[in-house]
């Protein structure tokens, strides 16, 4: 998507992603506000085409039984982890994703291959806290999915709608504090 769609928006598919870009100074919230809308209802859409997929099974598909890929924890999800933990790895997982995003998208930088990076670091990020959480990492992805499915889903979703932004808030500020940004390190202005 990154490079389908980054000179076009600078791939904003993601509310946490869009507030490190306030907190870096990258985007003015104003500009931000539409941003987070648009991600936020192409969730739902997006979520939405898939259920009109899965119902097309000819051995049909209940949506609240097999779900959607919805985010998670506690017991009778995936691995039965508590709601500490699951805070944990979606606000460890974030910052991190969001890190390497405000780091290889620095316009000082410029770097040829940031998609490939940032893809491969989201890749890497599920090898050890999927079992978690399903991670997230991003508002819209659970958004969209909780809608559909209900239940727990939807009664779980405040932890994915705030940690991840709270995370990605976090980043952008560091980075424009200079304590993230290799500008700082070299002396150029953050």
């Amino acid at each position: 998507m990154a490079y389908g769609i980054g000179p076009i928006s600078g791939c904003h598919i993601n509310p946490a992603v869009t507030v490190a870009m306030i907190g870096a100074g990258r985007m003015t919230p104003r500009e931000a506000g539409g941003y987070i809308i648009a991600q936020l209802i192409g969730a739902v859409i997006g979520a939405g085409l898939l259920v009109l997929i899965l119902k097309g099974r000819l051995l049909g598909y209940d949506v609240g039984a097999g779900g959607l890929g919805q985010n998670g924890w506690g017991e009778g999800y995936l691995s039965g982890y508590g709601v500490a933990a699951a805070i944990l790895v979606e606000f460890l997982a974030t910052f991190i994703f969001v890190t390497v995003i405000l780091g290889a998208t620095n316009p000082t930088i410029n770097l040829q291959v940031a998609g490939l990076v940032i893809g491969l670091t989201l890749f890497a990020l599920h090898f050890p806290f999927v079992n978690v959480t399903g991670l997230s990492v991003n508002p819209a992805r659970s958004l969209g999915p909780a809608v559909f499915v209900g239940g727990k889903a939807l009664s779980q979703l405040w932890l994915f709608l705030i940690v991840p932004t709270v995370a990605g808030a976090l980043a952008g500020m560091l980075f424009r504090q200079g304590i993230l940004s290799p500008s700082a390190r070299s002396g150029a202005a953050p």
